[in-house]
């Protein structure tokens, strides 16, 4: 397996790239780059990881034949222009959520990845963890049977301070509030254990804090499975909580609590029944520990790249996660429900932000 040569671009959550995703694999991957617009965090995480390449020119980044993948951990608002451009360079690329601010723009870079020589991989962290993960294997198995209903909470806090930083809180730099930048990843968990969803009412609204996006969301959803969901999420939390709690005719699953791990054991798996239970044991009985995050999402890219695996997060997984982020938007503006899939013809496809009658 050859070792893949990384160039950071964007030092804030591109750290946590670094410590969770690349050192913990250093027969894998190898950062030789960082890119940041702020001259001091160069230096600090440069000195830090003693990465000796250090700019603050993206253009330098892509015009490097030594740097396989671009791992873009920018402001949301020009993560398109971002991707799309790496693509067109040769190289891999991943991309922190959200990928894009729009539907139309999901499907811009798809229709780039089709002539493109290297492989776009999103990020969606939190499906990794020994919970989780056990949770799909025992769904994928069968034995979990019908879904029949869910609830998905967030409750996290982000204060003023938060908001200090000049792109947060902004229309066009975030692209949007609780629901994109942070509601995200466990809205992800649950199209990826529940399966894809049919129809949508939502409500937003900003409430916690001075800003223009929203930092509180509900929503109630029809699955294709016939299952209906709740989802809850808030910025204005007392006490930061992430939580799944997914029912099924067999099994009941619960998440760990942890805000920012919630993949991680331990999760409350209550089967229906000592028959089901044995399944269960069967299945999970002797479980190999799993890496939870960046860890195991980057140690399944490279097994990708190496032709060992199937690609981890695809952008096809980024699109279903934005389309429900559209249709709440959508259905927060109108009063109303809306349809899946959102198509080319709906109001807010090209960009959700644009205000529905």
């Amino acid at each position: 397996m050859s070792i893949k040569r990384v160039a950071i671009v964007g030092c804030g959550i591109g750290r946590s790239h670094i410590v969770e995703g690349y050192l913990p694999h250093p027969d894998k991957f190898k950062v030789v780059a960082i890119c940041d617009l702020n001259e001091e965090r160069l230096r600090e995480i440069g000195d830090e990881f003693d990465i000796a390449k250090r700019t603050t020119s993206f253009a330098d980044v892509l015009d490097d034949a030594s740097v396989d993948i671009v791992d873009i951990c920018t402001p949301p608002g020009i993560h398109l222009e971002q991707v799309v451009a790496a693509l067109a360079a040769g190289k891999h690329v991943i991309c922190e959520k959200p990928l894009t601010g729009s539907l139309s723009g999901v499907d811009t870079i798809m229709e780039a990845e089709k002539t493109a020589k290297g492989t776009l991989m999103p990020i969606f962290q939190y499906r990794y963890g020994d919970g989780i993960e056990k949770a799909k294997r025992i769904i994928e198995a069968g034995i979990a049977g019908r879904p029949y209903l869910g609830s998905v909470e967030t409750f996290w806090r982000r204060m003023p301070e938060y908001y200090s930083v000049p792109w947060r809180g902004k229309w066009a730099t975030e692209l949007g509030g609780v629901l994109v930048t942070h509601a995200l990843h466990l809205h992800d968990m649950l199209l990826y254990l529940m399966g894809p969803v049919s129809k949508v009412f939502g409500r937003v609204a900003t409430r916690v804090n001075d800003i223009e996006v929203e930092d509180c969301a509900s929503a109630s959803l029809l699955m294709q499975s016939g299952a209906f969901v709740s989802l809850s999420c808030t910025l204005g939390s007392q006490e930061e909580i992430s939580r799944l709690r997914l029912h099924f005719e067999n099994v009941t699953f619960e998440s760990n609590h942890e805000p920012y791990s919630p993949g991680k054991d331990p999760w409350k798996i209550i089967a229906a029944n000592d028959d089901v239970q044995a399944r269960i044991n069967a299945i999970i009985g002797h479980w190999r520990p799993v890496a939870p995050r960046f860890t195991t999402q980057m140690e399944h890219f490279h097994a990708f790249l190496s032709g060992n695996g199937p690609l981890p997060v695809t952008t096809g997984d980024a699109r279903r996660a934005l389309e429900l982020v559209t249709a709440i938007y959508q259905s927060s503006d109108t009063g109303s429900e809306v349809i899946l899939p959102i198509g080319s013809d709906s109001p807010k496809y090209a960009d959700w932000r644009a205000r529905t009658k």
